[in-house]
């Protein structure tokens, strides 16, 4: 009898850190998510690895209740990648076709994926993902898939998306530490617009906005290609800090407040409650208005998401987008962020949940598990040949990652007793 094989998406934020469990089908080869677990994430600032030890027993944290709750132990994982250091650039690359026939194999493909990739990268910088938008055989444009046509000359416009190496190898080494073999490491973005997006809304022309803790990604397609990729070094965390200075109470009651009774002004509706701080936290004194809370919260998502308009405007798509903009993160879910989007975008707003996979799991149903449940689907993705045929996923020369050493098996021992 044939073993489902699992897949394992880990996304490492700046205040959690959340696993997903996919099961792969051995008799339909559909995947299905058995498993959600998520922790506290120490150890990380505005998306930057600040300590290695406290990251490596958070992830262990999350992935030993994983673990439990899909009766497996998680060997390998997708893990995600995100961050203000993050930036992308376009490019080109051209090969000639040898062949008497001129037919165009997938070796060509990845030839001229090659040679896309002979751009200047910043110092200390890496690529992480090269993304084709269109192919070009002879004076044949806008093509999305040369393999089997016939030609002389093969050209590719890409977009190159890359990473700080010092980030990079941080991420990788805590993940390693932790005990998963790195199979893949994904932009965050991306892992959401797989989970989220549906290819009309991606042909029609559509705006991912993940908000995360300290960062905010954007993502951008028309006609099935990226043509943005940004993030922002704002998010949700931003919101809580205006409230701990606004309400003048320390940042962890502030937290509570904006989970518990955090909304926008169209999302409060005609409450006007006033709030004793003492319900938080007895040791607090005095009382605010939901009102005012309101008005904390808009102020500060409003500046959000015009950042993420001025950066729509930068490539002419300023209410542009006919499938909209979605919304995504955990922030996704305060009440009224809808109506505010809809109000600075211009546009259809909504907000994204994993779709396309399977689960019994009722907590699969939040914008929180977008970036998670995409690794897993990524990962799906590339289980099959013809999943991603032109390798625009992946890492770059990370893959000696697979192989855990038994230092570093030592050192997992050592953390998780």
């Amino acid at each position: 009898m044939a073993h489902a094989e699992l897949i394992t998406g880990i996304d490492i934020g700046t205040s959690k850190i959340r696993i997903a469990v996919g099961e792969v089908s051995p008799d339909t080869g559909e995947v299905a998510i058995i498993g959600l677990s998520e922790g506290e994430s120490r150890g990380v600032s505005k998306g930057t690895i600040r300590s290695i030890e406290e990251v490596v027993l958070s992830i262990i944290a999350v992935k030993t209740r994983a673990e439990k709750m899909v009766g497996a132990t998680l060997s390998s994982a997708v893990a995600a990648i995100s961050g203000s250091h993050i930036t992308a650039q376009e490019t080109k690359g051209v090969v000639a076709i040898g062949r008497a026939d001129g037919e165009i194999r997938e070796d060509d493909v990845e030839r001229v994926l090659e040679a896309a990739q002979a751009v200047s990268v910043p110092p200390n910088y890496e690529i992480i993902h090269v993304l084709p938008r269109r192919f070009s055989i002879d004076n044949q444009t806008d093509i999305k898939d040369p393999i089997g046509m016939n030609g002389v000359r093969l050209e590719v416009e890409a977009q190159i998306i890359e990473g700080q190496t010092s980030h990079i190898k941080n991420l990788t080494k805590a993940v390693g530490l932790a005990g998963f073999a790195i199979d893949d490491l994904v932009l965050s973005s991306l892992a959401s617009a797989e989970a989220t997006l549906s290819d009309r809304q991606k042909d029609l022309g559509a705006a991912l906005v993940n908000i995360g803790a300290a960062t905010t990604s954007i993502l951008v397609f028309e006609e099935g290609d990226i043509m943005l990729v940004r993030v922002l070094p704002v998010g949700a965390s931003h919101i809580t800090n205006d409230i701990a200075i606004g309400l003048r109470t320390n940042i962890d009651i502030a937290e509570a407040i904006k989970v518990q009774y955090g909304a926008t002004l169209s999302g409060l509706g005609r409450s006007t409650d006033e709030i004793q701080l003492a319900n938080l936290d007895e040791r607090e004194e005095g009382s605010f208005s939901r009102k005012y809370l309101a008005e904390i919260i808009e102020a500060r998502v409003e500046e959000i998401f015009s950042m993420v308009d001025k950066e729509l405007r930068s490539v002419g798509r300023s209410g542009k987008l006919p499938a909209g903009v979605i919304l995504s993160g955990a922030a996704a879910e305060l009440p009224g962020l809808i109506e505010v989007a809809k109000r600075v975008f211009r546009l259809p707003a909504g907000i994204g949940v994993p779709s396309g996979v399977r689960s019994a799991i009722d907590k699969l149903a939040s914008p929180a598990y977008t970036t998670a449940c995409g690794l897993v689907l990524w990962g799906h993705a590339n289980l099959e040949p013809s999943g991603r045929p032109f390798g625009s996923g992946g890492m770059q020369g990370w893959s000696g990652l697979r192989l855990i050493s038994e230092q570093v098996r030592s050192m997992v021992r050592i953390f998780k007793s």
